[in-house]
């Protein structure tokens, strides 16, 4: 499967926006939302079928059972995430613990225990369109992990032999597990300092990878001066400039209405 991906280095440049319309014009049958911390790719596609949900499980969180506990303080001592409290008796904060393992280790009455801990949940859109999509709870980790599933659920239900993929913002794990495999990256860049400062971070992200790389600015009459630069920037660096997309309101009003471009 061909897989097109659409990645920018910060949010709010009209990743989303973009990765929408392409679709659309397309007619592409097989696409994925990346994005697991703030996934909005369904809100302007309009499935009608009914989502398909599992649970996703990242890392595993300590638990102190107290009948056992004999209070010997070391959990507590030894904690470097600072997760084990003592208000009414020893206990994990789910949302500190990073499942080291460490307390359970030192623990010398087996008290403590690494027990499963869903982080998020895995969605799946199964009609004449396959949609993979998936979010991620507040404070929990492996991001990377659940973006490479969200990917794998696309191939695994759809047979189609190109699919669009909309990556997370930003250089992190979501990002890199996004474009890993993919056969082309498409940059939304803006034309603003930190656009182009993120727009270069992306883009040495991305070469790591060896993946084919295209560029284009959304809203790029805001700022012509810094459009240029951004086109002699891709052209120093031999990166395909694709296309600039101008500012319209109607764009806005379109998103806001649950529509794409």
């Amino acid at each position: 499967m061909k897989q097109l991906l659409i990645l920018s280095g910060k949010g709010g440049t009209g990743k989303t926006t973009v990765a929408g319309a392409f679709i659309k014009l397309s007619n592409v049958n097989a696409y994925a939302d990346c994005d697991i911390d703030a996934p909005n790719l369904h809100l302007i596609m309009q499935q009608k079928s009914k989502p398909e949900n599992s649970d996703y499980y990242g890392l595993d969180k300590a638990v102190i059972d107290k009948d056992k506990c004999i209070e010997c303080n070391l959990c507590y001592e030894n904690c470097r995430f600072d997760a084990i409290k003592n208000d009414d008796g020893y206990k994990v904060n789910i949302f500190d613990c990073e499942g080291c393992g460490v307390c359970k280790a030192v623990c010398p009455a087996s008290a403590i225990t690494l027990m499963p801990y869903k982080a998020g949940d895995m969605i799946l859109f199964r009609g004449y369109q396959v949609f993979s999509t998936a979010e991620l709870k507040m404070g929990s980790g492996n991001s990377g992990m659940l973006v490479t599933e969200v990917k794998k659920n696309m191939k695994l239900a759809s047979k189609e032999d190109f699919a669009i993929i909309d990556g997370s913002p930003g250089i992190g794990c979501p990002v890199i597990a996004s474009i890993s495999g993919v056969t082309m990256v498409l940059i939304v860049a803006e034309p603003s300092l930190s656009g182009i400062s993120d727009m270069k971070r992306i883009i040495e992200t991305a070469n790591k990878f060896n993946t084919k790389l295209a560029v284009c600015v959304n809203k790029y009459d805001t700022n012509i001066e810094n459009n240029e630069k951004i086109k002699q920037f891709c052209q120093n660096e031999k990166i395909d400039f694709v296309g600039q997309i101008p500012f319209d309101k109607k764009a806005v009003e379109a998103v806001n209405n649950g529509l794409t471009m």
